[in-house]
């Protein structure tokens, strides 16, 4: 296992790394199901951006190798859209990263920042309920699955860490 990465908000100089991450279509099966489109990277991106300069302690994350200081993936702990009441975790890591305990640290470390923001506040995860390696990550940090069915044109399941 490599040593724990480091986490940076994302930045406008960014954009390019964030292109390079998300147009994998392997590494987006599960988020969006493909790649994405340069401009789907950029409408994305600009929205990531706002997010990060609205919210001090929540936002998007680069996961960068402390070692190689190569970016290895992202994750996120924004306000939940579609339920204010909930934060919304996420991850993502480039194929090469996986199976090396780093899903455990990246959880860590946002449910950390999360109780540092608000420790009583309700945390959600939206994974493919195809992507068996996602919920027995979450599983193991007592999330429960709350719902499964298609939002947003795409198959979903929600799990929820009640605090």
């Amino acid at each position: 296992m490599l040593e724990k990465p480091t986490f940076i908000k994302y930045i406008a100089s960014d954009e390019e790394a964030y292109y390079n991450l998300v147009k994998d279509d392997q590494l987006m099966r599960y988020i969006t199901g493909r790649g994405m489109t340069i401009a789907e990277a950029k409408a994305k991106f600009t929205q990531i951006l706002h997010i990060n300069a609205e919210y001090e302690n929540l936002g998007y994350f680069k996961i960068v190798d402390p070692k190689s200081n190569a970016q290895i993936g992202e994750c996120k702990l924004v306000t939940y859209t579609k339920d204010h009441s909930y934060f919304e975790i996420g991850y993502l890591l480039k194929s090469n990263y996986w199976k090396q305990g780093l899903g455990t640290l990246i959880c860590q470390e946002m449910l950390t920042l999360a109780a540092e923001v608000d420790p009583n506040k309700a945390i959600v995860a939206l994974i493919d309920p195809d992507n068996i390696a996602s919920r027995r990550l979450l599983e193991k940090f007592n999330f429960n699955s709350f719902f499964v069915g298609t939002e947003d044109g795409l198959l979903t399941e929600k799990l929820r860490l009640q605090r």
